[in-house]
């Protein structure tokens, strides 16, 4: 059935319907109407049609305590008629269109008409052909075979473009691959919580059917539309639907419809599915935004569908727009603001392009030039019309010769570069634990300046115990022994722990003999459970007695809370009320406290300072988390208004406070260590006690006693960071952030704040690059935030993993680090592919100009271009851009959002190496043929066989080349650039490859790439030339780049260029992927012409004897002005522009950037 549109899906399932028509109480399309329903509407209808929602499942049959059987042919049946939970994803762009779009690059196109002109006119054997009078500047007669050989160069040139196109359309098809495979791997992680047979089962989403009764719980993306049982407090963000903001409550007797693709944001509950896959509530969008593509698509074929594998697993909806899964994955990977490495290579890319453009224009003119004057000024020949032929198929091999430069000097490679490279990186941080979501996620890491970590979970390991406890007047430092504790107390204790908690959370016999035993649910929650076993109590038979469904009432927990009461009905109607939580919240709240004999005691407020003093605070500053259980009853009659938190919340009796410890993880504090060696700052914003938090903090190393530092609890955070009227400022936030290392006590929205602060931060030179993890639901705006967001692959819930960049699968700080080490490595692996490449351009481009103006003829032909093209672009950025990360990129600072791709070091190698190669080449091009006693190359005619000599120069170029390949393995100076090179097999795999290649192409390449075989000798001369790269490349490395004071970075992203996230946001949401390349493709054109009209500023700047920097500056600002004016007033560029007005003060400042 193809990637059929819906509608077929509907047809068939209609059919289905008809034939099974008596099995459920329900069909599907009844069920798809009653889903399109709300709040009241709905109950009514369900109330009208079914009678309740018990019916609904009795109709499904299923039930709602129980769930389905869970038997095979049963769920098959299932989804037979309703339908499975997976929506038919998007199909990826075939071979052949990517072959088509790399078609589309402006020089290829070039190259192609001219190689098509070129085959034409070899064809073409114009009548004057032979006539004496055509005689052209370069005399010399050809022979017959050589004229017929006329069309060669032109096939061969479309040959490699053909070359080129396939090995771009691979890369990019690969690519995309890797990111369905990401996709598939990110969804097959998504599992949901069912009841299956009376089991609490986690199964993958796309097994869930229609009659499944789910379990719902704070932090869960809702995968298919159910009805709503039973639960409590279930509060629903439905914005992904709705766009409305404000949380839903939902309750049976009020609003029980649950949609797929929204977000629980607080409570738990129970539904049953009613609508999966393409009928629920987002397969409908899904299936209006896929229709249109796909209605033409239909047609053609019809067989694929019953591959489920192939089809993608139902994504619930990933934005508040709602949209297809994968387009918003590609919008949100444009909408953090264009990554950083981006930014930088698209100007490198486009200053180089300019430069090859003006180069290549000067060789054309300069051929035709000379050729007209010396043909028509010198030997005064007439233009005869019989001649016309031959002298344009001489204009075409000029403009061949012309766009061969521009072909190289155009660094094609460079995306493919970055592309390799974050594509390695990407799968091999699989391995380290960080799945990563957005590609660009990866090299931002790199630079990062900043981590912003939560403590439990990702610096503790989140297994909770309690180690102490104050009970019955008494504060013990272990486990108190059961006996000492009063009958009452206990058994208040024991009810207060087992019903005041969610009743998912259990703690399960360990998997292996002698382990520890298996914590399931929330963690805080099973410590406490674990200290009622610890006391020889069991907590099961409360809960048998006790059932969910029985219980009165729950305020679960949430941030703005602070702790969780429940409320039971006691035999004799009255109520009691179970409440705990962080124990400074629930203590305010208590008037009483049990004593040693089990009986209420007052407790004014000055006890419970004293307890502050003497209980709290001390296990607090052992690093424990210290938990206040509490209880309350309340009378029969009247009832109590249970809406009204505050009153109910109040007046509570004390039974323990206990102090839970989360160890440190062992391998954190090195962790934390080697991101401070490597110039990052981690703070720990965490929900715990201020003194809980120094502890640990100071256990992982994150601060040191005796150093200048900030902890902050959240209200004095506040406090500090706001106005009289209470707006935030940024000049308030300079002032804290620098120095703070814990914020304590945080909300969410202290987290956003603070991450944002840093960002918007002006008070270093550079931009701060900050990550954030994040487990909550509540962490989702923070994570969005930062530059990198973590979410936690096993404690996250599913709204912070849809908010992140990374998820790290093992929810260990550690691999933060490992994510940093590899996005240093991408930053590296490109810049060593730029200083390689660049080597490559300058000397190819000064070598085909300088040659094509002295002797009318390029040294390097166009398929030798080609074929340097070839090698510089594709197989170096292979080899060099996937070189294995070292703990040594670790040792240094971050490069920061302003430092240029090209430092001065990596600039001295490139000119360095490219004086040495032109020195060569030069000396092989004018007396090369003296030296080796052969014929000359130069000024040959035009259809001449291939010259030794100039087969001598291309072959040394090339051995050139590939010995500087192992040098450009190094870019900070070091000396030894062997190091680990067996480590990375596929750079020598691609070395001795491209030799082998190059032995085949020099000895049986022939006319086609211009070559006659070379002897032994000749080609150990070629060899020993090459070799003296590296030794070159030795006493290069000797001169210090602090002398060098001239040299000039390249690359650098000004401070201006950074468009403002806002203004790339709007604009990008309603582009699709190709229309955004198209836009993007306009806007570097008329880039390109803003930047043609600020060279005149250029000019004119070098009159005035101002510096080169200065000029560069200037031209970067006069450019990014004209691009956003609108960020005139940042105060950033004021300065800048003041400065640059005075030229005076530019060539000190100019010597500082070194």
């Amino acid at each position: 059935m193809g990637d059929m549109t819906n509608s077929d899906f509907y047809s068939k399932n209609q059919r289905n319907e008809s034939s099974h028509g008596g099995e459920f109480g329900c069909t599907m399309e009844e069920l798809r109407s009653l889903m399109e329903l709300r709040g009241t509407e709905a109950v009514v209808k369900i109330k009208e049609t079914y009678g309740d929602t018990e019916a609904i499942c009795r109709r499904l049959k299923t039930s709602p305590v129980e769930g389905l059987p869970g038997t095979a042919p049963d769920l098959e049946k299932r989804k037979q008629i309703f339908g499975q939970n997976f929506i038919p994803p998007k199909k990826p762009k075939t071979f052949l269109q990517l072959v088509w779009e790399a078609l589309q690059d402006v020089t290829l196109i070039i190259l192609e008409i001219a190689a098509i002109i070129s085959l034409g006119l070899s064809f073409y054997h114009p009548p004057g052909e032979n006539n004496e009078g055509c005689a052209t500047a370069q005399g010399g007669a050809e022979d017959e075979g050589e004229a017929e050989a006329g069309w060669i160069e032109g096939a061969a040139i479309l040959l490699s473009v053909i070359c080129v196109v396939l090995v771009t359309a691979f890369n990019d098809w690969s690519k995309e691959k890797q990111f369905r495979g990401l996709q598939s791997r990110i969804e097959q992680e998504q599992k949901f919580t069912v009841v299956r047979a009376g089991q609490v089962v986690q199964i993958p989403v796309a097994e869930i059917v229609v009659g499944d009764i789910a379990q719902v719980k704070y932090g869960d993306l809702l995968p298919a539309d159910g009805l709503f049982i039973q639960g409590n407090d279930l509060k629903i963000d439905e914005s992904s639907l709705t766009g409305e903001s404000d949380q839903v409550r939902k309750s049976v007797d009020k609003d029980p419809m649950l949609l797929s693709g929204t977000h629980v944001m607080e409570g738990s509950g129970r539904m049953v599915v009613t609508a999966v896959g393409v009928n629920s509530q987002t397969g409908i969008i899904f299936t209006l935004l896929g229709a249109g593509g796909e209605e033409e698509e239909k047609k053609d074929k019809k067989a694929k569908q019953q591959d489920g594998a192939a089809a993608m697993e139902m994504q619930p909806l990933k934005s508040a727009e709602g949209g297809d899964a994968d387009d918003k994955k590609k919008a949100n990977m444009h909408k953090k603001e264009k990554s950083v490495l981006q930014g930088k290579l698209t100007k490198l890319a486009v200053q180089i392009g300019k430069a090859g453009l003006v180069m290549s224009a000067i060789t054309v003119i300069i051929l035709v030039l000379y050729f007209t004057v010396d043909t028509f000024v010198v030997n005064k020949k007439p233009w005869l019309p019989e001649c016309t032929p031959v002298y344009v198929q001489y204009f075409v091999k000029f403009f061949i010769i012309g766009v061969t430069v521009l072909v190289v000097a155009v660094p094609e490679g460079l995306p493919l570069a970055v592309t390799i490279s974050l594509a390695y990186s990407v799968k091999k941080m699989m391995k380290d634990n960080n799945l990563v979501r957005h590609l660009d996620a990866c090299e931002t890491m790199g630079n990062a300046t900043a981590i912003c970590s939560d403590k439990t979970g990702t610096l503790t390991t989140n297994r909770m115990t309690v180690v102490q406890a104050y009970v019955g007047d008494v504060h013990y430092k272990e486990i108190p022994d059961p006996s000492s504790i009063n009958a009452k107390t206990m058994e208040l204790l024991v009810n207060a722990i087992a019903i005041n908690s969610a009743y998912t959370t259990k703690i399960l016999p360990p998997e292996k003999e002698g382990a520890l035993p298996r914590q399931v649910g929330n963690k805080t929650e099973c410590g406490l459970l674990g200290f009622v076993l610890d006391l020889k109590q069991d907590y099961e038979p409360v809960r048998t007695q006790m059932p969910e469904e029985k219980l009165y009432k729950v305020y679960t927990f949430n941030s703005v809370r602070k702790s969780m009461s429940t409320v039971i009905k006691l035999p004799d109607e009255s109520f009691r009320m179970y409440s705990k939580g962080a124990s400074e919240i629930v203590l305010k709240k208590c008037c009483k406290i049990l004593n040693g004999a089990g009986e209420p005691r007052v407790f004014r407020p000055r006890d419970r300072d004293e307890m502050v003093k003497k209980v709290i605070e001390p296990m607090a500053c052992d690093g424990l988390r210290t938990i206040c259980v509490a209880y309350r009853d309340f009378p029969s009659s009247p009832e109590p208004d249970w809406d009204n938190e505050n009153d109910i919340l109040n007046d509570l009796t004390c039974i323990c406070v206990v102090g839970i410890e989360d160890p440190v993880r062992p391998e954190v504090p090195e962790a934390i260590r080697k991101c401070q060696r490597a110039g990052i700052t981690v703070r720990m914003v965490t929900g715990d006690n201020i003194n809980t938090a120094r502890a640990i903090a100071i256990k992982c190393g994150i601060i040191h006693p005796g150093e200048d530092f900030l902890c902050l609890e959240g209200k004095e955070f506040n406090r500090r960071i706001r106005n009289e009227k209470g707006e935030i400022e940024q000049e308030r936030i300079d002032k804290i952030w620098p120095k703070l290392r814990v914020l304590a006590r945080s909300s969410p929205t202290d987290k956003h704040t603070l991450v944002k602060g840093i960002i918007d931060s002006t008070h270093t030179e550079q931009r701060q690059v900050v990550a954030v993890t994040g487990d909550g639901t509540n962490d989702g705006p923070a994570l969005k935030k930062a530059d990198v967001g973590f979410a936690m692959g096993i404690a996250g819930t599913d709204v912070a993993k849809e908010a992140s960049d990374i998820i790290l699968t093992d929810d260990n700080f550690s691999s933060i680090v490992k994510a940093v080490m590899w996005g240093r490595n991408v930053y590296d692996s490109i810049s060593k592919f730029l200083q390689f490449q660049l080597t490559v351009n300058v000397v190819a481009v000064i070598v085909a100009f300088t040659g094509a103006c002295i002797t009318q003829d390029s040294p390097l032909k166009a398929v030798q271009m080609l074929w340097v093209n070839l090698i510089m672009d594709t197989f170096a950025s292979l080899a060099l851009a996937t070189e294995p990360p070292t703990e040594t990129l670790l040792l240094r600072k971050p490069y920061g959002r302003n430092k240029p791709l090209i430092s001065r070091t990596m600039m001295k190698n490139i000119l360095g190496h490219a004086v040495y190669q032109l020195t060569l080449i030069f000396t092989l091009l004018f007396v090369g043929e003296k030296m080796f006693q052969i014929d000359s190359g130069r000024n040959a005619p035009l259809h001449s066989p291939p010259s030794e000599h100039y087969t001598i120069i291309f072959n040394t170029f090339v051995l050139m080349q590939l010995f500087n390949e192992v040098n450009a393995r190094k870019i900070h100076g070091e000396r030894n650039v062997f190091d680990g090179i067996f480590r990375n097999p596929i750079f020598c795999t691609i070395v001795l490859g491209t030799f082998a290649i190059q032995i085949v192409i020099v000895q049986f390449g022939g006319k086609p790439f211009s070559c006659s075989p070379l002897q032994l000798d000749q080609w150990m001369w070629c060899i020993f030339i090459g070799l003296g790269e590296l030794v070159w490349g030795q006493v290069i490395a000797t001169i210090p780049t602090s002398r060098l004071k001239f040299l000039k970075e390249a690359g650098r992203l000004t401070q201006k260029e950074e468009i403002p996230e806002e203004e790339l946001n709007e604009d990008v949401e309603e582009i699709d992927h190709a229309e955004r390349e198209l836009r993007r493709g306009q806007i570097l054109w008329f880039r390109g012409l803003n930047r043609i009209q600020t060279q005149i500023e250029v000019v004119n700047t070098f009159k005035s004897g101002a510096s080169f920097q200065g000029a560069l500056r200037r031209q970067s600002s006069v450019t990014s002005q004209s691009q956003d004016v609108a960020n005139l007033s940042s105060p950033s560029r004021v300065s800048l522009s003041n400065a640059l007005s005075s030229p005076t003060s530019l060539p000190p400042a100019a010597a500082g950037q070194g």
